[in-house]
């Protein structure tokens, strides 16, 4: 099963960066190359242990459709979102928060398993790893920039 580890140091309060990271609107505009949206379950503001939230967006040309539901929240330092529904045989992505004494180091961590055997397990070889990695930096860098500068009010 392939997992992706990422990690970011972020210049704000833990706080901060646990919210913006569950926050729906910010979600949305850190993905607006693929036009992704909320549309079922939580489609704005902080999502919450026990809700769910269905996107569609166009990824690898595409419009997909992937419903994923919060299973884990301790604020402010972990919560947990898994596929209920979508293209994946299993999803699980881990968000780790740690104070320290400048900032919060947000630590993403992605457990996935592609359908399809071994065409599956090639795709994600030759493409669909760092096509999700370059998502998850898209996503971090948003909101590592919304957490260090005045933009974060917008959101929380």
């Amino acid at each position: 099963m392939p997992k992706i580890h990422l990690t970011c140091f972020i210049l704000a309060p833990v706080e901060r960066v646990f919210d913006l990271s569950r926050n729906i609107d910010l979600h949305k505009k850190s993905m607006a190359a693929t036009n992704e949206e909320a549309i079922a379950g939580t489609t704005n503001g902080l999502i919450q242990l026990g809700d769910t939230v269905t996107w569609k967006g166009k990824h690898l040309g595409k419009t997909r459709f992937h419903k994923s539901k919060i299973t884990a929240l301790r604020a402010p330092v972990h919560f947990i979102d898994e596929m209920m529904e979508g293209d994946f045989k299993s999803f699980v992505h881990n968000h780790h928060f740690k104070p320290v004494e400048n900032g919060t180091i947000m630590i993403d961590e992605l457990h996935y398993e592609m359908p399809y055997g071994m065409l599956g397990r090639l795709m994600d070889r030759f493409y669909l790893y760092n096509y999700l990695v370059k998502l998850l930096e898209t996503r971090n860098l948003m909101i590592k920039q919304t957490a260090e500068s005045e933009r974060w009010r917008q959101f929380l």
